[in-house]
């Protein structure tokens, strides 16, 4: 099946989730609250990582899409990096952080592998 919509790839449904689980973890009642700075930088890479891969896919172009997808896959990172930042600040659990570090990660693979194929 080829995917007729940006809401019909399965990387687009999972940075969706990545996104609103950020949002969750650094809310009003987080303990980075007050870490105005840090809370959007980590809001804004989250959100790129989705906007990206719609817009890339919305360009009607393998080679667009693909060069839109290393742009998510680096927002991706970005968000990994801030999670160690989080972890270390004690923002979040260590558990907390590993699992969502291990989720950016499995949608990072995600990510390039259709950048590959498109590539291909």
């Amino acid at each position: 099946m080829t995917a007729k919509r940006f809401e019909d790839l399965r990387i687009w449904q999972d940075a969706r989730v990545q996104a609103n689980a950020v949002y969750d973890a650094f809310g009003p009642d987080s303990c980075a609250s007050r870490d105005f700075g840090f809370k959007d930088q980590i809001q804004r890479c989250a959100v790129s990582v989705m906007n990206n891969i719609a817009e890339g896919f919305e360009r009607r172009s393998d080679a667009d899409f693909a060069r839109f997808l290393d742009i998510a896959k680096g927002s991706s990172g970005e968000v990994r990096s801030m999670l160690y930042l989080a972890e270390d600040r004690r923002y979040l659990q260590l558990e907390q952080a590993e699992a969502m570090r291990a989720s950016s990660e499995r949608l990072s693979a995600a990510i390039q592998s259709l950048a590959k194929h498109l590539r291909s």
